[in-house]
């Protein structure tokens, strides 16, 4: 089985050819970094135009790179939503179009079943069910995922996304776009008990997430310490809150055969090593992606593509691009932002 998947949910383009087997034949990406960083965050539309732009060269470039070509492919796997939903366009009309034309099937993927499905492509052993933490730019979530399509939502953000946070405090200390990834080098060099910062929600009994109130301390303590402090304080923090949250999980996931983590933020190393510790605790494997496949791509959108075609799970054309879409429709809304998906 051959999938191609395409991405273009926020501001990375991408385009992949993956095997039923695991094995990523080509995986060609273009970032956006140079064109959103005057304004330190991502504008939604200069990021659908550089899909537009970027899109069709790189699925040139995957053909080639795997030396197959579209009448070779099973199925065209293309990001269906949650995103901006001008760049979820582009990549959806695309893969329509391409499958239209070479008379293949459709899979519209929801982005969050990539990063969901993102371990399994990497670590061949990762059964269901697994207890996974999605944390990313704009998510951060517990779910039991229970197989291809099934996942119960065990917690969600009630207001900002861990990721969102680490890039607010990146721009209030003038570290640079993208933020997770600067907020990280500057905490190597920081202390981080120096500035004391809130541990929202930690302790409580609900299940959820909440990061605002972190930001605005953020916010309140920077011009008063040095940035390296208050960004390993921040980090800090921000583990704190994410290892409370998936311990209390843990207790209702009953049977879960793994911890795993997805998502931007599961390329934080004092993510990985807290979230490793806890598994340990519990005497489960601890599973996360390697780095390329945590932040947005093309592998794992054809991955989870791959298993929902082996599933028999196609769509029609005519499908929709979808702003928000959670991977869990019945779960239960929260208070503050819960139409996140």
């Amino acid at each position: 089985m051959l999938i191609l998947g395409l991405e273009s949910s926020c501001d990375e383009t991408a385009a992949a050819l993956v095997t039923g087997d695991r094995r990523v034949l080509a995986h060609r990406l273009a970032g956006q970094e140079a064109a959103h960083r005057p304004y330190g965050g991502v504008v939604p539309e200069i990021a659908a135009r550089a899909h537009v732009e970027a899109l069709e060269p790189l699925i040139h470039a995957a053909f080639a790179d795997a030396g197959v070509t579209l009448a070779d492919v099973d199925a065209v796997a293309a990001t269906a939503g949650p995103g901006l939903i001008g760049g979820v366009m582009v990549g959806l009309v695309t893969g329509k179009a391409l499958a239209h034309a070479a008379g293949k099937p459709l899979v519209a993927v929801n982005h969050l079943e990539g990063h969901a499905l993102s371990p399994r492509l990497a670590d061949p052993d990762l059964d269901f069910p697994y207890l996974l933490l999605l944390v990313s730019g704009g998510h951060c979530q517990l779910l039991f995922v229970e197989g291809v399509g099934a996942y119960r939502r065990l917690g969600t953000t009630i207001d900002d996304a861990a990721g969102e946070a680490f890039d607010k405090t990146a721009k209030i200390l003038g570290l640079g776009f993208p933020g997770g990834p600067a907020v990280e080098r500057a905490a190597a060099d920081g202390d981080a008990t120096a500035v004391p910062l809130p541990r929202p929600l930690k302790g409580s009994a609900e299940p959820h997430f909440s990061f605002a109130g972190l930001k605005a301390a953020v916010a309140r303590a920077a011009p008063d310490h040095a940035a390296a402090d208050v960004a390993a304080s921040f980090q800090q923090a921000v583990v704190d809150c994410l290892i409370d949250r998936t311990r209390r999980a843990l207790r209702i996931a009953a049977g879960a055969t793994a911890l795993v983590v997805a998502g931007g933020v599961a390329a934080n190393g004092a993510v990985r090593a807290a979230l490793k510790g806890l598994a340990d605790e519990h005497g489960l494997r601890f599973v996360a992606p390697p780095l390329w496949l945590c932040t947005d791509n093309a592998a794992m959108i054809a991955w989870a593509g791959a298993e929902r075609f082996a599933a028999g799970l196609t769509d029609p054309l005519d499908v929709a691009a979808r702003p928000r879409w959670p991977l869990d429709p019945h779960a239960e809304k929260v208070r503050g932002a819960g139409v996140k998906a």
